[in-house]
C-alpha cells in the first residue's frame, strides 16, 4: 500500500519532468528554425550590393583605414565587355554643380605625361584651399581631384570621344571634384598606378569613379574606385576616404581646420607642404601644380 501511494505521488513529477523536456526540446527546434531564418535574412542582406547612399552615411573615425576594401576587391557594378574603341561616359553634374558618376574604356592609346598639363582654372564644389599652418609647416589642404586620372584621359575630348592628339581630361568640370591633398596625391594614386600599370602592358581595362557626397553636402565624403581588365588579370573596388591628417573638413562648406589630434594612418598632415623660400602662395601654386598632381 505504502508502495501504491509513493508511485502516485511520483507519478506526476515523471510527468513534469517530461513535459519540461518535451517544452525544452520545442523551444530549442523553434530557436533553432528563427535563427536560420534571421542567418538566411542576414546572407540575403550581405549579398545585397552597396549603394553610394549607403556609402554616404559611412562616418570616418580617427585613426580608421583611409582605403575600405569592398566585396573582396571584385567590382559589383562593372561587368567584363569588350569595346573596340575607348571612351569615357562622363555623368555631368548635378543640380548642385557636383560631378558625379564616370566609367571609362581606356587602352593603352590613353597614357600620357604630366608634363603637358596646363593651368586649372574650374573650382569645383567645396573649393576651400586656404593653407594652414601645422607644426610650422604651411600646408595646402585640398587639390582639384580627377575622378579618371588625368594621364589616361589622353586623345579624348571633353566629352569622352576619341580625339587624336587632346592632351587629357585637365580641367574639365565633369572630371573634377575637391579631394585633399593626402587622398589625391596617396591613397588614389595607388589604385590610379594599378590602371596604368595595366594600359602599359595593353591591357583594355574598364574603369569607374563614384564621388560620395552626403546629402546637399558640397565636398565629397570619399570617392568610390572600381576597375576590371578584359582579360581578368587587374581588379579592384575600394572605398577611398577623402580625408587628412590633423585636418578635420566640414563636408557640407569644403571650409577646414586644424585638429591635431585628428589622424589618418599614413599622413602626417604634410603631404603637399609650401616651402618658406617661395615668394608668395600664388607663385608656388602655379610651380607646385605639377608637383600634386605628378600621378595623376
Amino acid at each position: 500500500m505504502k508502495k501504491f501511494i509513493f508511485l502516485l505521488m511520483l507519478f506526476p513529477l515523471m510527468l513534469t519532468g517530461c513535459s519540461a523536456e518535451s517544452n525544452a526540446k520545442g523551444t530549442t527546434a523553434t530557436d533553432l528554425k528563427q535563427n536560420e531564418k534571421l542567418n538566411q535574412g542576414q546572407n540575403n542582406q550581405s549579398k545585397n550590393p552597396l549603394t553610394t547612399e549607403d556609402m554616404s552615411h559611412w562616418i570616418y573615425k580617427s585613426g580608421d583605414n583611409p582605403v575600405k576594401i569592398l566585396n573582396n576587391d571584385t567590382p559589383t557594378t562593372l561587368a567584363i565587355k569588350n569595346f573596340e574603341k575607348p571612351h569615357i561616359d562622363y555623368s555631368g553634374l548635378d543640380d548642385l554643380n557636383r560631378t558625379k558618376s564616370v566609367t571609362a574604356y581606356l587602352t593603352k592609346n590613353n597614357l600620357g605625361r604630366s608634363k603637358t598639363r596646363t593651368e586649372q582654372i574650374f573650382k569645383p564644389t567645396g573649393w576651400h584651399n586656404q593653407p594652414k599652418i601645422i607644426d610650422g609647416s604651411r600646408v595646402i589642404p585640398q587639390n582639384r581631384g580627377h575622378l579618371i586620372a588625368y594621364t589616361v584621359t589622353f586623345n579624348l575630348n571633353d566629352d569622352g570621344q576619341e580625339e587624336e592628339g587632346h592632351l587629357g581630361s585637365l580641367n574639365n568640370p565633369k572630371n573634377l571634384f575637391t579631394q585633399t591633398a593626402f587622398s589625391n596625391q596617396k591613397t588614389m594614386t595607388e589604385v590610379e598606378q594599378k590602371v596604368r600599370t595595366a594600359l602599359t602592358r595593353n591591357k583594355k581595362v574598364i574603369y569607374q569613379v563614384t564621388p560620395i557626397f552626403r546629402d546637399n553636402e558640397l565636398m565629397a565624403r570619399g570617392v568610390w574606385v572600381q576597375a576590371i581588365s578584359t582579360d581578368k588579370t587587374l581588379k579592384f573596388n575600394r572605398y577611398i576616404w577623402n580625408v587628412q591628417g590633423k585636418i578635420q573638413f566640414d563636408y557640407a562648406t569644403g571650409r577646414s581646420k586644424i585638429d591635431k589630434d585628428f589622424q589618418v594612418p599614413g599622413d602626417d598632415g604634410k603631404t603637399q607642404e609650401l616651402k618658406a623660400n617661395y615668394k608668395n602662395y600664388r607663385n608656388h601654386h602655379k610651380f607646385h601644380r605639377q608637383y600634386h598632381h605628378k600621378y595623376h
